[in-house]
């Protein structure tokens, strides 16, 4: 502690505050509250504490930093700039502005030095336990006795609103369980919410609460003390406790502004008539976005200590490369851009003679497909025996087994979401997860944030309609798989056979750009016409032609998952006019070229029946006005699958009945 520079650390921290409020008020919208009650937490952490590396952002073995609490994202943005990432006076001019590196909340691949899109509260401590987890994960596989590669923290701050959300407490819970001691949570406590002070809300013992669950706590009564912050990092940093760490600090919500800190008020902007007046009281000068030759040269030094650092990790690697050969080799593959075709042809196809459940299916392709990517993972919340993406020959994820390839996340979906996107931030490992469809409502907004940050990840989502059965509506998802198709970026795919479920799986887990989601189902399938080559590929281009008129087309039937069955089945009664068209994902199918998707769905035939154990509104994009949708608009009823299928129009007889 005697070496540290408390007063080039405490002007930094003032400056800051001068960036936020002067950012805040250009842009005259945004939250001054947590950049300046919590900004000798920043000074502490990146002019001190931290292990990073401006000039290499994705370094393996930097520390993580996630702002949880993404609404003051002003306060990274200005340690950021500090710091010396890029990150310049001009983007913190440009603040909330258009196609700026500052944007009001955190995001992913926008900005140099951000980790996590984060913004809706608790998200990004969840994303930190994920990190968190992977980096386990990595330090498992990787490191060896001589050379330890990766033993970085993961270091999160939140706030009374990120543990108030429910998603909070399931990330947490999971994170004492599983001894994460690589993660560090720092919680900017100063007791206010937006609408109120936070004795309104909550009056739990943080202290105990935490410890409950298995984490050790440090308290900070002086949150806006450097010695102490500083002091309770190292001590967490250095603890042998074998448990994840958290360090409540009591800052003043606003900072520098007497006439609203430590109130609501000093959540957002109301501050900014007073900034004035409290750049003055904080000793900065008249001129705006300013910060000091002292605090640019402190950066400038600190800066070379951790590229010190970084060169003498590199150094580490280097020895661990030649040591390690094979795992050198893994490492690598991490990076290798995979093809669906080059995946699938991994994967035996099925034998025809018996029926079985996309579910079944999705379980017998993921082992292969486990073998040719051995840094993919696989989690469920509580449902491996019902789900089946167990890795049979993975282990599970445990304190004692880090390198597991399963991962019980419990009953914690929406936490499960939020790692699973942890997971795709850290960047090693391809992660899945699985629960019942109907359930994706639990994890949606990490769905969401999933596909607004182009994070690859996998849900294999089984019972995926009313053919669930004896459990009734409130597992039946009518609704589901039409109200996910309307993510951005979101690829659905509901494959209608194994062999489909095999390309599907494919498309998933060669996929970089974004996540997919697979609904599978409970019930038993039948085999589509056609052999597995016409199939797979076919499902790689989104939809196909499953049965070929005979003579010149006057209708089409669509159909997707367990109803394309229906649609082969009519079309066999009904003449040699029909073409059946298979589409497992209307996202990929309307990626494709324009030819394609006029050979396919050739605009001269209007007459267009579709058919989806589902709502009907997403179907007249296909069918057009001159079309007609069988579907479920209701919600379902209890009784045995097959039973509820026929009640609910789900049968050939409905595409007959509407035939002309």
């Amino acid at each position: 502690m005697s070496n540290i520079d408390f007063k080039s650390l405490e002007r930094a921290a003032n400056e800051s505050r001068g960036l936020s409020m002067d950012a805040v008020a250009k842009a005259a919208s945004g939250h001054l509250g947590l950049p300046l009650g919590s900004a000798e937490i920043g000074a502490a952490l990146f002019g001190n504490c931290l292990r990073y590396n401006p000039n290499d952002t994705k370094w393996l073995n930097r520390d993580y930093f996630v702002l949880s609490a993404g609404h003051g994202s002003m306060f990274l943005y200005s340690w950021l700039s500090l710091s010396g990432y890029d990150v310049s006076i001009e983007d913190i001019k440009n603040f909330r502005q258009l196609n700026s590196k500052t944007p009001g909340h955190p995001e992913f691949h926008d900005t140099p030095g951000v980790e996590a899109t984060t913004g809706p509260l608790g998200q990004g401590i969840a994303n930190a336990v994920g990190i968190a987890s992977a980096c386990k994960m990595a330090a498992g596989k990787f490191n060896t006795e001589q050379h330890k590669i990766f033993d970085q923290k993961v270091v999160v701050l939140v706030g009374d609103g990120c543990l108030q959300e429910g998603i909070a407490q399931e990330a947490i819970s999971f994170a004492g369980h599983h001894r994460l001691d690589n993660l560090i949570v720092l919680y900017d406590s100063n007791d206010v919410t937006l609408d109120a002070m936070a004795i309104e809300t909550q009056s739990e013992d943080a202290t105990k609460r935490f410890e409950s669950v298995g984490f050790q706590v440090q308290l900070v009564t002086e949150g806006n003390n450097l010695a102490s912050i500083i002091n309770a990092y190292e001590n967490a940093k250095q603890s042998k406790s074998g448990k994840p760490q958290i360090i409540i600090c009591k800052t003043q919500i606003a900072k520098g502004i007497p006439e609203v800190a430590g109130t609501n008020k000093g959540h957002g902007e109301a501050g900014v008539k007073f900034i004035d007046s409290a750049r003055e009281n904080l000793g900065l000068p008249k001129d705006k976005f300013f910060v000091s030759n002292e605090t640019r040269q402190y950066f400038d030094q600190h800066k070379q200590q951790l590229i010190k650092q970084y060169q003498e990790w590199q150094s580490l690697f280097q020895q661990w490369k030649s040591s390690n050969p094979k795992l050198a080799e893994l490492l690598e593959s991490a990076s290798t851009k995979h093809q669906p075709i080059d995946i699938m042809k991994n994967i035996p196809e099925f034998p025809t003679t018996t029926q079985i459940a996309t579910r079944k299916a999705g379980s017998d392709v993921l082992q292969p497909i486990s073998q040719y990517l051995p840094l993919s993972v696989s989690g469920s919340a509580d449902l491996h025996g019902s789900t089946l993406n167990y890795i049979k020959e993975g282990r599970d994820f445990t304190p004692s087994c880090p390198t597991g390839r399963n991962i019980k996340f419990g009953i914690r979906e929406h936490a499960m979401g939020a790692m699973m996107n942890g997971f795709a931030y850290h960047g090693l490992f391809k992660v899945s997860g699985a629960t019942f469809l109907v359930f994706s409502d639990y994890l949606r907004p990490s769905i969401r944030l999933a596909a607004l940050s182009h994070l690859p990840v996998t849900y294999i989502f089984t019972h995926d309609s009313i053919g669930v059965g004896e459990d009734g509506p409130t597992h039946q998802p009518v609704e589901t798989v039409s109200g996910l198709r309307m993510i951005p970026n979101l690829n659905v795919i509901r494959p209608a056979d194994p062999e489909e479920t095999a390309a599907a799986f494919s498309l998933a887990f060669s996929r970089e750009d974004g996540p997919t989601l697979l609904a599978l189902t409970r019930q038993n399938l039948p085999f589509l016409p056609l052999d597995a080559q016409h199939k797979r590929e076919g499902t790689l281009k989104g939809a196909y032609i499953v049965v070929k008129e005979k003579s010149p087309l006057k209708t089409i039937f669509l159909a997707t998952g367990s109803e394309v069955q229906h649609a082969v089945e009519a079309a066999k009664v009904l003449g040699d006019d029909i073409r059946v068209v298979s589409m497992p994902c209307s996202e990929i199918f309307d990626q494709q070229s324009a030819e394609y998707k006029e050979e396919i769905l050739p605009n001269s035939c209007r007459n267009r029946i579709a058919m989806e154990a589902g709502v009907t509104s997403f179907w007249w994009k296909y069918v057009g006005l001159d079309g007609k949708v069988i579907g479920i608009d209701r919600f379902g009823m209890s009784a045995p699958g097959g039973t509820v299928m026929k009640q609910l129009g789900m049968t050939p007889d409905s595409f007959v009945k509407l035939f002309k």
